[in-house]
Parts: C-alpha cells; sequence; structure tokens
C-alpha cells in the first residue's frame, strides 16, 4: 500500500534523525500532507503509530497540517516539517 511505504519511510527517517543527534526518544513530529498524498490526519496517524511501534518515534506527538490545494506541486507528498527530540 502507497501509504504505508511513505510513513514507513518517514519513521525511518525521523529514526536516523534522532540517532544521528543522540536522541534516546521522539517526542513530537510535524509533518504537512499534500492534498493528493492520499492521507488525511486520521489515516496518517494510524499508519504511523503502527509504523512506529517499538522505534525511538513510539508515542511521539503529531502536529500534521492536512493541504487543499490540489495544484501545489508537493500535492502528493508527505513532508517532514520539524522534529523535537529528547536527549
Amino acid at each position: 500500500m502507497h501509504e504505508t511505504g511513505m510513513v514507513r519511510d518517514l519513521i525511518r527517517h525521523v529514526v536516523r534523525a534522532a540517532e544521528a543527534n543522540g536522541a534516546h526518544r521522539v517526542l513530537e513530529v510535524k509533518v504537512w500532507l499534500g492534498a493528493l498524498s492520499h492521507l488525511s490526519t486520521g489515516h496518517f496517524r494510524e499508519h504511523f503509530e503502527s509504523e512506529a511501534r517499538g522505534t525511538l518515534a513510539e508515542g511521539a506527538r503529531l502536529s500534521v497540517t492536512e493541504s487543499s490545494d490540489t495544484s501545489d506541486p508537493r500535492a502528493q507528498s508527505l513532508l517532514l516539517e520539524s522534529l523535537e527530540l529528547e536527549a
């Protein structure tokens, strides 16, 4: 499933960033969902919680901005905006 792959890649990126910064866990993940990403906020949360289980991102707060602009060149994307990490 396309959505699962997108979220799985995001989790990998988040965990790598946390490890590279010596973090013990991820406190918050802020993402932007493109209008054509096939993910709603609720759907994203479900996938995120499932994929984050057992990683440094498990239990992280999620802040999601959902775009409705289908003409945005990033409309098919899921973008990581920022992370809050615990050292």
